[in-house]
């Protein structure tokens, strides 16, 4: 009898796990929608074709760079990986966020307490009393967080040369923010 009651239990168990019912998204988010599972993956894709480019004379510039920049018409030498941010967004028809300022894309109502793929990453800098650097995030893996950053190199600088993937510790964030699903109604 106590066999029976052990494979139920692990069956009960698999079962769980494998529907994702325990799953802490579902705890933390409202289900999404096909369309804002598509949008995601598209964020994502554009994101990530992304990786690779860089500044022309390492001075916020060359011709990628300057259209991230255009996005939020910000000139050539402005930090740019909060336009990069809108540019992803704009690339793949999406109205806001439209900011070259990185705190201006934490909104309260845009918070988020886990990461999904297309939420934007905000990185806390101490001497600038405020988030200072952005990305796009690609996933989460434990307290592991993969982000496509822009404006960054490969030791994680807010002044880099391009754009790069980063694999970021989840404490190392400081805000999360979801503008693809529903906006909070704030009373």
């Amino acid at each position: 009898m106590a066999t029976i009651k052990l494979l139920i239990g692990i069956f009960f168990i698999a079962f769980i796990g494998s529907n994702r019912l325990f799953s802490r998204y579902l705890l933390t988010r409202v289900p999404q929608t096909d369309s804002q599972n598509l949008l995601r993956m598209a964020l994502v894709n554009t994101a990530s074709k992304e990786v690779g480019v860089r500044e022309l004379t390492e001075h916020n510039d060359g011709v990628r760079v300057e259209a991230y920049l255009a996005t939020v018409n910000l000139k050539k030498g402005e930090p740019y990986c909060a336009s990069f941010i809108s540019f992803v967004f704009a690339q793949c028809g999406q109205s806001s966020p439209r900011t070259g300022w990185c705190p201006d894309l934490f909104p309260p109502s845009r918070l988020a307490r886990s990461a999904l793929p297309g939420d934007v990453a905000g990185i806390y800098f101490p001497e600038k009393g405020r988030i200072a650097h952005v990305g796009l995030v690609v996933h989460q893996m434990g307290s592991w967080v993969t982000v496509i950053e822009a404006n960054t190199n490969v030791a994680g600088s807010r002044e880099g040369d391009g754009v790069y993937k980063k694999l970021r510790n989840i404490k190392a964030i400081r805000s999360l923010a979801d503008w693809v699903g529903e906006r909070k109604k704030i009373p």
